[in-house]
């Protein structure tokens, strides 16, 4: 891990651990196992495979406990919850810049992207119909070609 990314997680750590104390929750082992993991991860893991790699560091952590803090950490605004269509929720940080996300239905995978001319084209449609875009959210559901799916 370079510098920069140990950094970045350290960052991320000290602020998973203090919106948890600013929520009045206490910071047992297996809830500093999950923030670690947590700290780590670029993807979009759900609860069950946040539990999983936290395990590796402290065996036995339960399910609940990962819901709790997830759903703590959420109200306290510094992970977001995605409910993509069809999958368990997924956990990522809120301190990720914008982007939009597609959804390969077949294996799951989630790709974050970012789109200067999607961003342009939604604020022009609002403009035109008389708003401006406060917040939104963008998630394109795939599937590789039939052409790949069959070669591979």
């Amino acid at each position: 891990m370079s510098q920069t990314d140990r950094t970045k997680t350290e960052k991320r750590a000290k602020r998973l651990t203090g919106a948890l104390r600013g929520a009045g929750v206490r910071i047992t082992r297996q809830r500093a196992a999950l923030l670690d993991v947590l700290a780590v991860a670029d993807d979009h893991p759900d609860a069950v495979e946040l539990q999983r790699r936290a395990e590796v560091e402290v065996p036995g952590i339960s399910l609940s406990t990962v819901y709790r803090t997830l759903t703590s950490l959420e109200e306290q605004g510094v992970i977001l919850r995605h409910q993509f269509e069809g999958t368990p929720a997924r956990f990522e940080h809120a301190e990720a810049e914008h982007h939009d996300h597609i959804i390969d239905i077949d294996t799951g995978e989630v790709v974050e992207f970012c789109s200067e001319r999607i961003e342009r084209l939604q604020a022009e449609i609002a403009a035109e119909l008389g708003y401006e875009i406060v917040h939104h959210r963008m998630e394109l559901y795939v599937r590789a070609k039939r052409a790949d799916r069959e070669s591979g």
